[in-house]
C-alpha cells in the first residue's frame, strides 16, 4: 500500500512538471529593424517634409537679417571713411565718426539677433524631431509586437540598436526571422493617397538650419 501511494505522488508529480512545461510558449526569436520601420513609416515622411518646409523659412528670415546687416556694414564703411577724411573739419569728423560707432553697435546687436534666431530655431526643430521620435517609435514596437506575436514570437530584438562601439546588438540573424517587411506593410496599410513617397534613402540624423553649419 505504501508503495502503491509513492507511485502515484512520484506520477502525480511528474505530470504536474509536464503541465507546467507545456504552459511555457516555445521559445521563438524574431528580429526587427526598428530604424528602417521609423524612416519607412509615412508620418515620418510628412513629418521630414514639414520639417524641411520650416528650414526653408528658416532660412529666408536669416537672408533677410543678413542682408540688413551687409547693409548696416557698408553705412559704418562710408561713416568710418568720413571720419578718416581729411578734408573734413574736426567737427565733422567727430560726427561721422560718433555715427559710425552706433552703426557698428548696431552691427553687433544685428548679429546676435541672426545667431540667436539661429540657435532657437535648431533647438525648436530638435525638440520636435525628439518628440516625434518617441511617439513614432512607441508607436511602432506595439505594431510589431502585435505582428510578432501572431506569428509566433516569443521575443523580439531590434537589429539596428548600436552597441557601445557604433555597431548592431544583434551580429546575425536568420532572414527567415526577420519581421521588418511584415511590420513595414501594417505600420502603412492607412497611408493616405496624398501622402508624400518616402526618399531613396534616408535622410542623415539631426537637425540643421539650411544654409548654417550645425554647432559644435
Amino acid at each position: 500500500m505504501k508503495k502503491s501511494i509513492q507511485t502515484l505522488i512520484t506520477l502525480a508529480a511528474f505530470g504536474a512538471l509536464s503541465l507546467a512545461a507545456n504552459a511555457q510558449p516555445a521559445f521563438k526569436l524574431m528580429v526587427v529593424d526598428m530604424a528602417k520601420l521609423y524612416d519607412g513609416h509615412y508620418k515620418t515622411v510628412e513629418q521630414n517634409a514639414k520639417i524641411q518646409a520650416d528650414d526653408a523659412k528658416a532660412q529666408e528670415e536669416v537672408d533677410k537679417m543678413n542682408k540688413e546687416g551687409n547693409t548696416l556694414v557698408e553705412e559704418y564703411k562710408g561713416l568710418n571713411d568720413q571720419s578718416n577724411n581729411p578734408t573734413l573739419t574736426a567737427e565733422a569728423k567727430g560726427k561721422a565718426q560718433n555715427e559710425a560707432q552706433k552703426k557698428l553697435e548696431g552691427i553687433q546687436t544685428k548679429q546676435r539677433e541672426v545667431q540667436g534666431f539661429i540657435q532657437n530655431t535648431r533647438n525648436s526643430l530638435s525638440q520636435r524631431l525628439n518628440t516625434f521620435r518617441s511617439l513614432m517609435l512607441e508607436e511602432i514596437s506595439k505594431i510589431a509586437t502585435v505582428v510578432a506575436k501572431a506569428k509566433g514570437g516569443t521575443v523580439l530584438l531590434d537589429k539596428a540598436g548600436p552597441t557601445g562601439i557604433g555597431i548592431s546588438g544583434l551580429v546575425y540573424a536568420d532572414p527567415g526571422y526577420d519581421i521588418t517587411d511584415d511590420v513595414m506593410k501594417e505600420i502603412n496599410k492607412d497611408r493616405p493617397a496624398s501622402a508624400p513617397a518616402a526618399p531613396a534613402a534616408a535622410p542623415a540624423a539631426g537637425i540643421t538650419v539650411p544654409g548654417i553649419a550645425p554647432k559644435k
